[in-house]
């Protein structure tokens, strides 16, 4: 996993066989590549492993790029993780000289949501959007490309991303690694399902209520929301008040150096978030000092949460009083009706543009046969706030944002369950039911992780715990505005004492 290490020193240590005991079995007879680069070695490297050995010709990029493809090939129709394949074209690129950035020759996904490669279609999985191909490139996977990354497909998302797992009436259902009955979360379930089962080693997720964390929990990685304005959005949308992009990885230092790569503003852009001293990926090499962490376990809802969770999160608190970190544990002072109110009528903003914007590209109205249930019913709901709703909205989450901040004036970091459950069973949280059956569970799903959307701070999900059926739970920290550097400190630091990177699912 350092970045001098040469495939020679990794096949001499024990990483690539205890790699390969967990991996299913493809061989290069059955990908048919002929490759040097085996599916075992694959899986043992993060991304900044991988691209060490591409910028010293160990590998090629077009050979590590083949791998992953087979991987895909060979795991996708149990998965269904990846709903657009773009593999000539990433062929194509890898033959022309890369840039050399932190990443080069590393595959790539795109989320199927708000990222756009122009000439390649985006559907925010959703009926309506089906054949919407992009016109232009977004700022954010323009530096992606800067950093080396080579994109070969697009991953899973659930309509508009308006759910905590991964479902779809135009896509179908993506799978768990850990357990297939179960979720992957959402909405970036595609991406973390494909880096869960190592078809890549870190994958492209948006999070504009959980997005990012709740897979990463879902499926036993690590996810890091960054603050509010820390990513740019553009060029033709320039801030967002709940989404923001970044990435679910199975290290902590791919996460902090593709944030070190794609951090920073755009022409126009004016939520920007504060600097740091120093890089991300300089952070996530430093141990922390002694931390002031406020151990949270009554989510914004106040609404139970199952026993795994607490237990999750217990005992990462003991890990980091062993550690030499201070936790007690603390209340939020928020009101929930009065939060989930200006919550909801933020996203209802959101969902009606996205409606409405696709009506005027095709030149007509949205029908009941275009959007899943759950959607359509939103939609119309939508339709009947008003301006002053969505003023009043704005006020209540910036109220909910200064709570915090004064909270966290006493607290270096808030720590919380990632998700108030265990990673749920598909049908639980799709948006092809009645609205009073989802209702609960959407709630529940975002807990813990929607209110740090609605402050704009950053926080991450690590994977510290599994339930004794196998599946992970997720632990969340939150850190001030503008401080992931810190998150990242902490998250090395745990990375090191409860290390993870090994324990990779099962497919037979």
């Amino acid at each position: 996993m350092q970045d001098g290490l040469s495939r020679r020193a990794l096949l001499r240590s024990g990483a690539t066989l205890a790699a390969a005991s967990a991996l299913p079995s493809i061989t290069h007879a059955a990908t048919g590549t002929g490759l040097a680069l085996n599916p075992a070695e694959y899986r043992a490297l993060d991304a900044l492993a991988l691209a060490a050995l591409v910028r010293k010709g160990e590998v090629s990029a077009a050979e590590v790029l083949e791998v992953a493809i087979a991987r895909a090939q060979a795991l996708n129709p149990r998965l269904n993780c990846i709903v657009e394949t773009l593999y000539e074209r990433a062929r194509q690129r890898v033959k022309a000289p890369l840039p050399d950035g932190p990443f080069t020759g590393v595959p790539f996904l795109l989320k199927d949501l708000g990222m756009m490669l122009e000439g390649t279609v985006t559907t925010g999985g959703s009926r309506f959007y089906r054949d919407a191909v992009a016109g232009y490139t977004s700022t954010v996977v323009e530096r992606y490309q800067r950093a080396g990354l080579v994109i070969f497909g697009k991953s899973a998302s659930p309509e508009f991303g308006g759910t905590g797992t991964t479902e779809s009436l135009l896509f179908g259902d993506t799978h768990n690694p850990w357990n297939l009955a179960h979720s992957p979360g959402g909405s970036s379930g595609g991406s973390a399902a494909a880096v869960a089962a190592g078809i890549l080693p870190l994958a492209n997720a948006t999070d504009g209520g959980g997005s990012i964390r709740i897979p990463a929990s879902c499926c036993a990685l690590f996810g890091l929301k960054p603050s509010r304005g820390r990513t740019p959005h553009g060029p033709r949308q320039l801030s967002s008040t709940l989404a923001v992009t970044h990435a679910v990885s199975r290290s902590v230092r791919d996460s902090a150096a593709l944030l070190d790569a794609t951090a920073g503003p755009e022409p126009g852009q004016t939520t920007i978030a504060p600097g740091s001293n120093g890089g991300f990926l300089d952070a996530a090499r430093r141990a922390p000092g002694a931390l002031r962490i406020g151990l949270l376990t009554r989510p914004v809802t106040h609404t139970p949460v199952h026993p795994e969770c607490i237990a999750a999160v217990e005992a990462t608190a003991r890990l980091c009083e062993q550690l030499g970190h201070h936790v007690e544990p603390i209340e939020l002072p928020i009101d929930p009706r009065e939060f989930f109110t200006g919550f909801g009528a933020v996203m209802a903003a959101g969902l009606l543009d996205r409606v409405q914007s696709r009506e005027q590209a095709l030149g007509r109205q949205v029908t009941e046969q275009d959007l899943e249930p759950i959607t359509w019913q939103m939609y119309q709901n939508a339709r009947g706030n008003s301006a002053l709703d969505l003023h009043r909205a704005h006020q209540i989450l910036g109220r909910a944002a200064r709570q915090v901040a004064l909270l966290q004036d006493a607290f270096d970091l808030i720590l919380s369950p990632t998700l108030a459950t265990p990673p749920a069973r598909l049908g639980e949280l799709s948006l092809n039911q009645p609205y009073p059956s989802y209702e609960k569970a959407a709630v529940n799903v975002s807990a813990f992780t929607s209110l740090y959307n609605a402050t704009g701070q950053p926080a991450m999900s690590l994977p510290l715990h599994w339930s004794p059926a196998g599946l992970p739970v997720g632990v969340m920290f939150a850190g001030r505005y503008g401080e992931e550097a810190l998150l990242f400190q902490l998250a090395g630091q745990l990375e090191e004492a409860a290390p993870w990177f090994d324990r990779v699912p099962v497919l037979s």
